[in-house]
């Protein structure tokens, strides 16, 4: 059917379709002005006697098992025969080939970082980045931690278990923003609007993102990237990859300080759209792309887009 509507969206081709052969659908069925002429079976009665230019293979996948069958028939005819993988549900519209030694081979997602140039290029730009940021951010970096610490009791940086690159945990670091807590208490849920467990502080620190800062020492260590999907708890991530699709494509790169989903609602977005963000991210990653994201944070944080002071269920959260 999709090849159908392709071909009659584009009739400047010059395609005329003259029938469908399945094993499914009767015979004598029409779907958009081609008729359903007959089944597989029939492959062998119909090439001697149609004058055809070509033959399209559209198998589903659960009838792989006729393939080899099939295109032994129709090049036996001699008539050009094209085949349309049915793996639209399973790869991306722009799928990575590889060849290994004259063996095909077809990426389920093609992750730029997965070549060594482009890996080695982000690292040095993270390392580069992040001691950069340390150094010239150290003198408010001191004045936060005075202040955190000296204006509610506990540690001046929270440390919080994350998961990372191909499902490693880590210690994010971030300045503490809440009152101490019983242990376990923070694993219950994601901070709330005017939750009452974050400091006067706290919340100046949240809302202008000053919280994350210490995040470039994650960076530099290598468990974060500058630009990536913004890490999540691990019970957090055991619950999504088994409710939304494709949530676990994010920990196929480091997570970042911050990402594409970051700039375009952060905390306003449903779970799903985050995921689908990342995801986006995940395969257009490239320096040109990190620094939109880069320069996009700056920019929302100055005027204070997409920052909310915490969020609601599963749709809006602090991270």
């Amino acid at each position: 059917e999709e090849y159908i509507n392709r071909i009659n969206a584009n009739p400047q081709w010059g395609y005329v379709i003259r029938g469908i052969l399945d094993n499914h659908v009767p015979r004598g069925t029409m779907y958009r002005g081609v008729k359903v002429i007959g089944t597989i079976d029939n492959l062998m009665g119909i090439l001697p006697v149609s004058e055809l230019d070509e033959i399209a293979v559209t198998l589903a996948l659960s009838d792989y098992d006729h393939l080899e069958e099939i295109v032994a028939l129709c090049e036996k005819s001699g008539v050009h025969t094209k085949f349309i993988p049915d793996y639209n549900s399973l790869i991306p519209n722009k799928p990575y080939t590889e060849d290994l030694m004259g063996l095909p081979l077809i990426n389920i997602r093609y992750v730029p970082l997965s070549n060594t140039v482009n890996a080695v290029a982000k690292r040095v730009v993270d390392i580069v980045g992040s001691l950069c940021g340390i150094i010239l951010l150290s003198p408010l970096l001191l004045v936060v931690a005075v202040i955190v610490k000296t204006t509610s009791k506990g540690p001046v940086i929270f440390k919080q278990e994350r998961v990372g690159l191909h499902n490693k945990s880590f210690k994010m670091y971030k300045f503490r923003t809440m009152r101490m807590q019983e242990p376990g208490e923070e694993k219950k849920g994601w901070t709330v609007k005017d939750d009452p467990r974050v400091t006067k502080v706290g919340k100046f620190l949240r809302k202008t993102s000053i919280d994350e800062l210490p995040q470039m020492f994650n960076i530099l260590r290598g468990d974060m990237s500058i630009v990536g999907p913004r890490p999540e708890r691990p019970q957090f991530v055991e619950k999504f990859k088994e409710e939304i699709p494709r949530y676990m494509i994010k920990h196929q790169v480091r997570p970042g300080l911050t990402g594409w989903a970051q700039i375009n609602g952060r905390d306003e977005l449903p779970i799903e759209e985050k995921a689908r963000l990342d995801g986006v991210y995940v395969e257009k990653m490239g320096f040109l792309f990190d620094c939109r994201c880069f320069f996009g944070t700056i920019t929302s944080v100055l005027k204070h887009e997409g920052v909310v002071e915490g969020g609601t269920g599963a749709m809006k959260k602090k991270e």
